[in-house]
């Protein structure tokens, strides 16, 4: 090993050295949660907004006073992707968690991210979730509402290609499956934020 070599590795040793142990053990954690959130979230994500430009034109398609019974139309929905829009925030936040452990790496106390700073990021995230969670809770309100006056009506409902949109279909089906996706998303976002929160917090020296 050359000086040069060695001067490197001295160098890189101090800099591990200069930062407290509780950064150190809070960086790992929000890189990996911050990753294992990132990528549920949007597979997730990416498989409710297919489901929704799947349903969205057929539900359009129907007659205007079709919206009564269709999940895929109304308030409904639009909670639904509103729910969704939320998700794509929180999706760009996670990818903040990763950025903040990189700052937090940094050897100068001056320049790194304050522990106020880093739990103030955090909530922001868990805030994100909890309003998407609220939305999509109101559409799943919404839609199973219309899907329970359809099954009522369903009994009393003569076989005909003009009575179909007040029965039970697929489609519907799909639209509290792309609803329950985003919520279940959320939920996972949330989850890393308030484990994440717990352990910034227990790391205190």
């Amino acid at each position: 090993m050359n000086n040069e070599d060695y001067n490197i590795s001295t160098s890189d040793s101090s800099e591990i050295q200069a930062l407290p142990p509780a950064v150190e053990r809070v960086i790992p954690a929000l890189r990996r949660a911050g990753q294992l959130s990132f990528w549920v979230q949007i597979i997730l994500g990416v498989v409710a907004a297919l489901i929704f430009l799947f349903t969205i034109p057929i539900a359009a398609s129907d007659e205007p006073g079709a919206a009564q019974i269709n999940p895929g139309r109304g308030p409904g929905i639009f909670f639904a992707v509103t729910g969704l829009v939320a998700l794509g925030i929180s999706i760009y936040w996670t990818l903040r968690y990763g950025q903040l452990a990189k700052r937090l790496g940094i050897a100068d106390s001056t320049l790194r991210p304050t522990r106020a700073e880093t739990v103030r990021a955090i909530e922001i995230g868990s805030i994100v979730n909890l309003v998407g969670m609220l939305f999509n809770l109101l559409a799943a309100e919404t839609i199973t509402g219309i899907l329970l006056a359809k099954a009522l009506r369903s009994e009393g409902v003569a076989f005909s290609p003009a009575a179909l949109n007040q029965l039970i279909q697929p489609i519907d089906i799909f639209v509290v499956l792309g609803n329950t996706h985003t919520l279940f998303a959320h939920f996972i976002g949330l989850t890393t934020s308030l484990w994440l929160l717990r352990w910034v917090v227990k790391s205190k020296s």
